[in-house]
């Protein structure tokens, strides 16, 4: 913010955001739909969650129940956000063995799956997983450098 004060122009720092804002709106987050090999992964699924409902972020991810997909949108819903899960029609017996939370979009393949999970998000973050994970994530870096989006990835 600019002010004029006695012919001098000076800045004044904008107050930092609080804990409870952020810039995005939606988060997408990319991580596998087994629970992984070390119980430090799912509790940072879980702390991803509360980290995002803290700031108010909705989650778009890949629409399983299972694993580390079921922790971090768990804790996203039970926190009162929006949850999007976006998967293939294929992958659902597979991927959703419960009850699922928030809304399920299913899509005909993989390669909408992550059109869709890109279009939705602002921002991308990935947390272990297997070499899906792995693809989404490099997908969505190359988009990146080819100028697709400009959104931050993490």
């Amino acid at each position: 913010m600019e002010k004029q004060e006695e012919g001098a122009l000076y800045s004044t720092p904008s107050p930092p955001p609080s804990p409870s804002s952020s810039r995005f709106k939606r988060v997408c987050v990319f991580c596998g739909s087994s629970p992984g090999k070390k119980a430090t992964y799912q509790l940072a699924a879980i702390q991803l969650g509360h980290l995002l409902v803290e700031r108010n972020i909705d989650l778009v991810y890949g629409g399983g129940s299972v694993g580390l997909m079921g922790l971090v949108s768990q804790a996203v819903y039970n926190g009162g956000r929006h949850v999007l899960g976006v998967i293939p029609r294929t992958l659902m017996p597979r991927e959703i063995t419960g009850e699922t939370v928030g809304e399920v979009r299913a899509v005909s393949g993989m390669h909408q799956r992550k059109a869709e999970m890109a279009r939705q998000a602002d921002a991308f973050i990935a947390l272990p997983g297997g070499y899906g994970t792995l693809e989404e994530l490099l997908e969505v870096i190359t988009w990146a450098q080819l100028g697709i989006h400009d959104k931050p990835v993490c």
